[in-house]
């Protein structure tokens, strides 16, 4: 069976650009492809920005809480925290011990911000092997990845190949990547894409009021009200078209070329789009923060689901290596 693994960034709580672009598509993926998919929440990734073990902690959460109310199915997959299975950063020293320099020093990870040496930690710098362990410990075959990723699931391979010859036996499975092409860019309450580091993004799981003043906020030209306006270069129907059905977009469109629609009628049934195509997901959401120990528990169940398959492969490389 092929087995496929995903790493979930848990810089801050997941926004609409994450649901629409990542999660939504990942799970609707686990659901129609015949597989074993093992999705982990890179908290020790984290720690090379995030110092604050609380911000951390209720990221972890969020994370773990949205993946779990857009469907994610833990029984037949494996959800698992990063830190839960210890064998990683073991793994990661191993794999250390086979990377050459130069590759870590030309990882764009480490290059982008080479010009502020003062701002790389070491951890930053070891991404990449603390990556690859995250790949190879668990036997993957195909890692789903975006463009800017394939460099690192290179590093991986590149590593494994060579441990896998210098001890002339298959120790590391060498995963294949698959790269989505098809990436959906959402624009945020700025038009650009969204992203927590424009300070653009909007955050479904917020409380009502809180969420309209989000959207109320999306820039948007000063065509006038009585004016038709252009649907194509507005933030606000790009959005709704990405959520609504064809004939929601269609009525909104000729609303939006008739004249007499005003941007602040539009952010409205956006926002009321919002609230009741994810009412379901919102509900749960709030559930599971309000029950961390249940989040807790399935976090640690996963990693006990992947705890056999790193055990192995943790005593082949050590076996190999004469620990």
């Amino acid at each position: 069976m092929t087995r496929y693994l995903t790493g979930i960034q848990s810089s801050g709580q997941p926004h609409l650009g994450n649901i629409l672009g990542a999660i939504e598509p990942a799970i609707r993926f686990s659901q129609h492809v015949s597989g074993e998919f093992m999705y982990f929440i890179a908290d020790f990734h984290s720690l090379t920005t995030i110092k604050d073990a609380e911000v951390r902690r209720q990221n972890t959460l969020s994370v773990a809480a949205c993946w779990l109310a857009f469907g994610f199915d833990t029984d037949k997959h494996t959800l698992f925290c990063q830190s839960h299975r210890p064998e990683v950063t073991e793994l990661t020293w191993y794999l250390g011990c086979f990377t050459p320099y130069p590759m870590l020093a030309n990882a764009h990870s480490f290059k982008d911000k080479s010009d502020r040496l003062a701002d790389v930690n070491a951890g930053l710098f070891y991404y990449p092997v603390l990556m690859a362990a995250d790949i190879l410990l668990y036997n993957i075959n195909v890692v789903p990845i975006g463009k800017d990723q394939v460099q690192h699931l290179e590093i991986a391979r590149d590593i494994a190949s060579s441990i896998n010859h210098i001890y002339q036996q298959d120790i590391f499975v060498l995963p294949e990547p698959s790269v989505d092409k098809n990436v959906m860019i959402i624009p945020g309450t700025d038009g650009q894409k969204m992203s927590k580091s424009y300070n653009n993004t909007i955050d479904i799981f917020q409380e009502e009021k809180p969420l309209r003043k989000t959207i109320m906020s999306i820039k948007t030209d000063s065509t006038p009200l009585e004016e038709p306006k252009d649907p194509d270069t507005c933030t606000v129907y790009k959005l709704f078209t990405l959520l609504a059905d064809e004939g929601q977009t269609a009525e909104m469109r000729n609303n939006y070329l008739q004249g007499n629609y005003g941007y602040g009628t539009a952010k409205q049934s956006l926002y009321e789009l919002i609230t009741s195509k994810f009412q379901q997901e919102r509900l749960l959401f709030h559930q599971l923060m309000a029950n961390p120990k249940k989040l807790d528990d399935i976090l640690k169940a996963g990693a006990l689901k992947a705890k056999p398959i790193a055990e192995a492969t943790l005593s082949r490389i050590k076996k190999a290596t004469g620990f």
